[in-house]
C-alpha cells in the first residue's frame, strides 16, 4: 500500500510539472534546458566511466615488470569477460552489445526510445570489460549511454518521437564531445553518424549539449588532452603524395577491419544460445593475443601516446614492453603490423566472448599503428621527402576513423580537437577523404549501419527513404477483417459486406490460409440481385489478389507494390501464409505525407 502511495504521488508530481512546463516554457525553449541537462549527464557517465577503468588497471597491472612479458596477462582478460557476461545475463538481462547500432535502431525502428538501463548498464559493463584488458572502446558504451539519457529524460516529459531523436543526438554529441573534449566532433558526429538532420531547430540544442559536456569535462578532469601532441615538424606541400597514399593505405586497412570483424561475429554468432563455448573461444583468443601482444590490453590508448610523442628509436622501443619482443628495435617494424593486424581479433573475441565496448578506440589504435607503419616503411625505403612518423601515425588516426565509420568529417574535427593538431588540418583533410572515397568503392556502409542497411532498417538524410524507414508495417495492419469460408454462400457474404469497413472480403480456409479475395467493387452485378443469394458460394467469387505482402516487408516494397499494382487494399500473410490482415493504400499514404511534412519543417 505504501509502495503504490509513493508511486501515485511521483506521477502526480510529474503530472504538475508537465503541465506548469507546458503553460510557462515554450516547446523549443525546454528542448534547450533539455539539452543542458543531457550534456550535463553525459560529462558526469564519461567521467564515472573513465575514472572506474583507471582504477580497475591500476589495481590489476601497477606490479607489472615493463622488462619481461607477465602471465597475468592470460587471466585478466577471461575473468573480465566472464564478470562482464554473468553482469549482463542476471543483472541486465538485455543485449548491451553494438552500442551505436542499438542507437540506430532505436531511430530507425523503435520512435527513438531507449531502456532505462542503458542509462547505466554499458558504464558498468564496459568499465570492467576494459578495465580487465578487453581491447575495445569506452566512447560507443558512453554514446550509447549519453543517447539512453537523452532518450529517457524526453520520455519523462512526454516529447514526441521527433524531439527524443534529437535528444538521442545531444546526447551522442555530448557524450563524444564530453570524453574528447571536442564539441564540434560531437556536433559533426551526430550528423555523420546517427544522420541527424541538421536543421535550425536541432542546431542549438546539439550545440548546447556538445559545449556543456566540454566545459564539465574540463571541471572534472583539468584541461589534459587525452592524446599528448606537439608538432616538431610543419607539415609541406611536398608531402601531398605520401598524404594520399597514406588515405588510401588507412582506406585499405578500413575494409580489412570492417571485413574481419563481420566475419568474426558470424563465428561468434554460431554459439548464441552456448555462452561458456563463446566465453572459452573468445577469452583463449584475447588472452593470448594480450600476452603475445601487451599494446592491445584495454583500450591501447598509452600506446598511441608513445607513438605520438616519440621521436627516436629509444622512444618507440618502449611500445614492446612487457611483451616477448621486449627491447629488441629490430623487432619493431614487425610488432607494429602484427599488432595492427590481430587488434581487430582482440576486439571481435573481447566482444565475442561476452564483454562489451566499441569499435570507436580499436579505430583510433589501429589509425595510429597504420599511420607509423606507413611512415616508416616510407622512410626506410626512401620513397620520396622524409615525412614525420609521429605527424602520419596522427592523421593515420583520422583516415581509419573515417574509413570505418564513413564518417571523415568526424575524423578531421576530431583528431584536430583532440590534439591541437590544427596545424595539420590540410593533410588531416587529404588523408580522411582518401580513405572515405577508397573505402567506398567497397563498403557502402559505415561498421555501425551495415547491420541495419543488410535489413533495411537504416534511417538516412533522404527524407523519403528515411520516413519509410521510420514507418512500421505493423502498425498500419488491418487486422479486424471479415473473412469467409470458401463455400459461404452469396447471402451470408452480403451479410458480412454489410459489416465491413473495407471493400475487400477475404477467403479462407480451416487453417486461415488466404485462398482469394472477393472485391465487393468488382461483383456489383451480383450483390444486389437477391435472387442469386443461394446459387453462388464465396470460391465462384473470389480472385486472386493483385499482389501479397509477408508481414517482414519492407516500407519501401509496400509502397513500390501500391505502385505497381494500383491496389487499394493488401493482404499481408505471416510466414506460414496465413492472414494478418490487410493494408490500405489511403491510410499509408496518408501516414506518408505527413511525416514527409512533418521532417521537412525546420
Amino acid at each position: 500500500m505504501a509502495d503504490t502511495t509513493i508511486d501515485s504521488s511521483s506521477a502526480s508530481w510529474l503530472t504538475r510539472l508537465h503541465e506548469w512546463r507546458e503553460e510557462h516554457i515554450s516547446d523549443r525553449m525546454f528542448v534547450l534546458v533539455l539539452a543542458f541537462f543531457v550534456g550535463f549527464f553525459s560529462a558526469v557517465a564519461a567521467a564515472v566511466l573513465h575514472w572506474l577503468i583507471n582504477q580497475i588497471v591500476q589495481l590489476l597491472t601497477s606490479s607489472f615488470d615493463a622488462s619481461s612479458s607477465n602471465w597475468l596477462y592470460l587471466v585478466y582478460p577471461v575473468v573480465g569477460i566472464y564478470i562482464t557476461s554473468l553482469f549482463v545475463r542476471y543483472v541486465v538481462k538485455d543485449n548491451i552489445s553494438h552500442g551505436i547500432t542499438r542507437i540506430l535502431y532505436a531511430i530507425s525502428q523503435n520512435r527513438s526510445r531507449l531502456k532505462p538501463h542503458n542509462t547505466w548498464s554499458s558504464v558498468i559493463s564496459s568499465a570492467i570489460t576494459i578495465g580487465f584488458g578487453g581491447s575495445v572502446g569506452a566512447e560507443a558504451p558512453i554514446v550509447l549511454t549519453g543517447s539512453a539519457i537523452g532518450s529517457n529524460l524526453g520520455k519523462l516529459f512526454k516529447m514526441d518521437s521527433k524531439t527524443l531523436m534529437l535528444l538521442i543526438g545531444c546526447g551522442a554529441a555530448g557524450a563524444i564531445a564530453g570524453i574528447f573534449k571536442a564539441p564540434i566532433a560531437g556536433l559533426v558526429f551526430t550528423i555523420e553518424v546517427l544522420m541527424i538532420d541538421l536543421t535550425m531547430a536541432s542546431l542549438m540544442p546539439i550545440l548546447v549539449s556538445c559545449v556543456t559536456a566540454t566545459c564539465f569535462t574540463y571541471i572534472f578532469s583539468g584541461d589534459a588532452a587525452l592524446f599528448s601532441f606537439h608538432l616538431d615538424n610543419p607539415w609541406s606541400v611536398e608531402r601531398v603524395p605520401a598524404c594520399i597514399g597514406l588515405g588510401v593505405f588507412c582506406g585499405l586497412v578500413s575494409l580489412y577491419f570492417i571485413r574481419t570483424m563481420g566475419f568474426c561475429e558470424d563465428i561468434f554468432a554460431r554459439f548464441k544460445d552456448k555462452p561458456y563455448v563463446k566465453l572459452a573461444i573468445g577469452g583463449v583468443m584475447l588472452s593470448l593475443l594480450i600476452y603475445l601482444f601487451p599494446s592491445l590490453y584495454g583500450e591501447g590508448y598509452g600506446a598511441i601516446n608513445l607513438l605520438l610523442n616519440g621521436a627516436s628509436d629509444d622512444d618507440w622501443r618502449r611500445i614492446m614492453d612487457n611483451s616477448l619482443f621486449s627491447g629488441q628495435i629490430e623487432m619493431l617494424i614487425p610488432y607494429i603490423a602484427l599488432v595492427l593486424l590481430t587488434k581487430v581479433f582482440a576486439t571481435s573475441a573481447t566482444n565475442g566472448g561476452g564483454g562489451c565496448g566499441g569499435t570507436f578506440a580499436p579505430s583510433l589504435f589501429i589509425g595510429c599503428f597504420s599511420g607509423f607503419l606507413f611512415s616508416r616503411l616510407w622512410n626506410i625505403n626512401q620513397i620520396g621527402v622524409y615525412v614525420p612518423e609521429k605527424n602520419f601515425a596522427l592523421m593515420g588516426m583520422a583516415g581509419v576513423m573515417s574509413g570505418v565509420m564513413h564518417a571523415p568529417l568526424t575524423g578531421i574535427f576530431l583528431i584536430a580537437e583532440l590534439t591541437g593538431g590544427y596545424n595539420l588540418f590540410l593533410p588531416l583533410m587529404i588523408v580522411s577523404i582518401s580513405s572515405y572515397l577508397t573505402i567506398i568503392l567497397f563498403e557502402p556502409h559505415s561498421i555501425y549501419s551495415s547491420r541495419l542497411a543488410k535489413q533495411g532498417k537504416l534511417i538516412t538524410h533522404h527524407t523519403d527513404h528515411a520516413v519509410l524507414t521510420l514507418m512500421q508495417m505493423d502498425s498500419y495492419i488491418e487486422r479486424d477483417v471479415l473473412a469467409v469460408g470458401p463455400d459461404t454462400e452469396l447471402s451470408d457474404i452480403v451479410r458480412k459486406i454489410s459489416r465491413s469497413r473495407n471493400s475487400v472480403i477475404p477467403v479462407l480456409d480451416a487453417a486461415g490460409s488466404l485462398l482469394g479475395e472477393i472485391d465487393i467493387a468488382k461483383n456489383r452485378n451480383v450483390v444486389f440481385r437477391t435472387e442469386l443469394y443461394h446459387h453462388f458460394t464465396a470460391s465462384q467469387l473470389m480472385q486472386k489478389p493483385s499482389a501479397t505482402l509477408s508481414d517482414q516487408a519492407s516500407m519501401g516494397l509496400v509502397m513500390k507494390t501500391f505502385d505497381q499494382t494500383h491496389a487499394n487494399w493488401l493482404p499481408v500473410l505471416d510466414k506460414d501464409g496465413h492472414l494478418k490482415g490487410y493494408l490500405s493504400r489511403e491510410r499509408i499514404y496518408t501516414q506518408y505525407r505527413k511525416m514527409v511534412a512533418d521532417m521537412s519543417e525546420d
